[in-house]
């Protein structure tokens, strides 16, 4: 049985954070906490680190130095993965998958399983569930391939919903979406906040997510520049995070997202 989460300890927490990727520092000493139920917002210009920060935070990239730990134990002894969905971005995570929505959403299932194989009727269930949480009922046994980019995305989302995540780490969910689907991405993370769901949200822009957010975190050249209330990320300041997003450049890891 999985343990509650102490009101006073955080679900996630980042110290020390440092990562070097290809040869350059992609993150620096940064400290970063996730309380229970808080939703929270990571800014910054492409190459800022904060996608590097999120899949450091998952375990998909190794630190130099520093630790994580997740609802108060390491990262390496950390073995309840139900309790974490992560929503990787959509460009990396769907190219070329020849699955369906069925079978892109049931692979979330497997942390809640103790064998790999075909689904019972609970993870069935869930599965439709979720489906129809985002939005995508009628397109359960349609080729990933044929959706929209938008409905992709909530496929993903649908994918980390049906594990009963505790915390939702998503990076960049409304990259490429048009306004429509982010209200509606809006209203789906404002019920699963209100329902006491942790959020981890890599953003460019904030749009309809504004008004959910309890605190922003803005990171440049990989350390971090600001931490506190959303309003008190200022319009210089919101230009600062995007006036290189042009000249700089974002470190991958490829393959990384097969492990979750």
């Amino acid at each position: 049985m999985t343990q509650p989460t102490s009101s006073d300890q955080p679900v996630l927490r980042v110290t020390g954070a440092t990562v070097t990727l290809d040869g350059r520092r992609v993150l620096t000493g940064v400290d970063l906490d996730v309380a229970p139920g808080e939703f929270v917002t990571l800014l910054g210009a492409n190459g800022s680190g904060k996608s590097t920060l999120v899949r450091a935070a998952v375990g998909l990239v190794p630190l130099d130095s520093g630790s994580v730990e997740l609802f108060g134990t390491p990262l390496a002894r950390f073995r309840d993965r139900r309790r974490i969905g992560y929503v990787p971005q959509r460009s990396r995570a769907v190219a070329g998958v020849p699955a369906t929505v069925h079978e892109v959403v049931m692979s979330g299932r497997l942390p809640r399983r103790p064998y790999l194989g075909f689904g019972g009727r609970a993870d069935r269930e869930a599965v439709e569930a979720a489906v129809d949480r985002v939005g995508l009922g009628d397109r359960l046994r349609s080729s990933l391939a044929d959706l929209s980019g938008g409905q992709q995305q909530r496929v993903l989302i649908a994918r980390a919903l049906v594990t009963g995540a505790d915390l939702l780490v998503m990076d960049e969910p409304t990259a490429g979406v048009d306004h429509r689907h982010q209200e509606s991405l809006a209203e789906l993370l404002g019920d699963l906040s209100r329902d006491g769901v942790s959020v981890l949200l890599v953003a460019h822009e904030l749009g309809p997510m504004r008004v959910l957010i309890d605190r922003a975190v803005v990171l440049h050249d990989g350390v971090v520049r600001y931490d506190g209330p959303v309003s008190g990320v200022t319009g210089e300041e919101h230009e600062h995070v995007h006036h290189h997003a042009t000249r700089e450049t974002r470190i991958d890891v490829p393959g990384a997202e097969g492990v979750w």
